[in-house]
């Protein structure tokens, strides 16, 4: 039989034990809070900050999510874990009022998800998308991320590209190569069975049409102008250049001829063009011949003129 004072020690011992699980966990709580309409400047940081909104604590406080061990693969799941968990990552801005870091890239693959299956395929502009599904798109984001309304525009203008690019490799992997063997046509992709089979009969057909053909075959021309072609993939300049500033925590802003030389650079270090070499040799050359100029000093009686 339990006695009165063994209840008290239990219940004593018990509370103890939960005041230290609420201070372990209030240790992953820092005390800076997050207003969603202030973008965070800042240099690039492996690690991903969270706003937490839960009804047992209204405030917004952010904690970081340890970083994993190799590259890993971000699975839209988690955006939808998240969300049940009301919990969003902060988007956070360079200097430039470019977003970067960890939760920018997550944010624009899940835009990317976004633009590909709630936007209908078909042969029309972005602008001529009704207003409701772009709205619908925002919201999402909104939803998913701490960011500020001013970035909208940004948002819904990468919902375009992205969208833009979906029809365009679906065109390019999925129909021109079968133009001729309707058979592989009459199904929607395997890939992407998320397509009515409506929007895609309609869809295949607008791009069998000789006004498409003709204008094809204009931007490929344009296309195959194009001679300085950087190499730098879904990451961009803004990657680049939070991945230089990681390896260079000495500098604070790299120039954008080194800028424009990295992004054409391989794994080793070479340009393998020998065209775009040569361009990249000379953009080196002016700016070095530019920094040695400004560091002259040239004397006109008793002003000093910094050039």
């Amino acid at each position: 039989m339990v006695s009165k004072s063994q209840n008290k020690e239990a219940e004593a011992s018990k509370a103890k034990s939960g005041s230290k699980a609420q201070g372990d966990e209030a240790k992953l709580v820092s005390k800076a809070h997050v207003e969603e309409e202030k973008s965070t400047q800042s240099k690039p940081s492996k690690r991903m900050r969270f706003s937490s909104t839960s009804e047992k604590d209204s405030s917004t406080a952010t904690f970081v999510e340890e970083p994993k061990s190799g590259r890993g693969i971000c699975t839209m799941s988690c955006v939808v874990k998240r969300k049940i968990e009301k919990v969003k990552p902060v988007v956070e801005f360079n200097k430039k009022g470019k977003p970067h870091g960890k939760a920018a890239v997550e944010m624009q693959s899940y835009i990317g998800v976004l633009a590909r299956t709630r936007v209908p395929l078909v042969d029309k502009k972005w602008t001529q998308i009704p207003k409701d599904v772009r709205e619908q798109i925002w919201e999402a984001v909104q939803m998913s991320y701490v960011i500020g309304d001013r970035y909208k525009a940004m948002v819904l203008s990468s919902a375009a590209k992205k969208w833009k690019d979906f029809k365009y490799n679906v065109t390019k992997h999925y129909i021109l190569p079968f133009a001729h063997d309707e058979e592989k046509l009459k199904e929607t992709p395997a890939l992407y069975k998320f397509i009515e089979k409506s929007q895609w009969d309609a869809f295949v057909a607008s791009r069998l049409t000789p006004d498409f053909e003709a204008k094809h075959a204009e931007q490929k021309e344009r296309r195959e102008k194009l001679e300085y072609n950087h190499r730098l993939s879904r990451k961009g300049y803004v990657g680049l250049e939070d991945h230089l500033i990681e390896i260079m925590p000495d500098v604070e802003e790299i120039d954008r001829a080194v800028l424009w030389k990295k992004a054409r650079e391989d794994k080793t270090g070479n340009i393998p063009d020998p065209k775009v070499a040569e361009k990249a040799k000379l953009i080196i050359s002016l700016t070095n011949s530019v920094l040695n100029l400004k560091n002259r000093v040239f004397y006109f009686g008793i002003d000093v003129i910094y050039l």
